[in-house]
């Protein structure tokens, strides 16, 4: 399963790439498609194979994690572990 993960910016590189934490991972990822967001350490944004997809508020990063723990089985942590995985150059 491939969902959106709510993660935390830590480090902003450029316009085109920023380091992102979730639950003890950080990676690398593009910032491409939110260029125009003035993204920041401390902001949060919706991760999707890598990319960020979307801004969102520490709130619904909070609700979607919770959703995301709630689906039973592994979903969370298959999310983690594709998360851990995945790398932007």
């Amino acid at each position: 399963m491939c969902l959106g993960v709510p993660a935390v910016i830590t480090e902003v590189h450029d316009a085109a790439r920023a380091t992102v934490e979730i639950g003890g991972v950080a990676r690398m990822i593009s910032t491409d498609l939110l260029i125009d967001e003035n993204l920041t350490a401390g902001d949060w944004v919706l991760v999707h194979v890598g990319f960020a997809m979307s801004k969102i508020d520490e709130e619904e990063a909070r609700l979607s994690l919770q959703q995301i723990k709630q689906l039973g089985g592994d979903a969370y942590e298959d999310e983690l572990e594709s998360f851990s995985s995945s790398q932007i150059n």
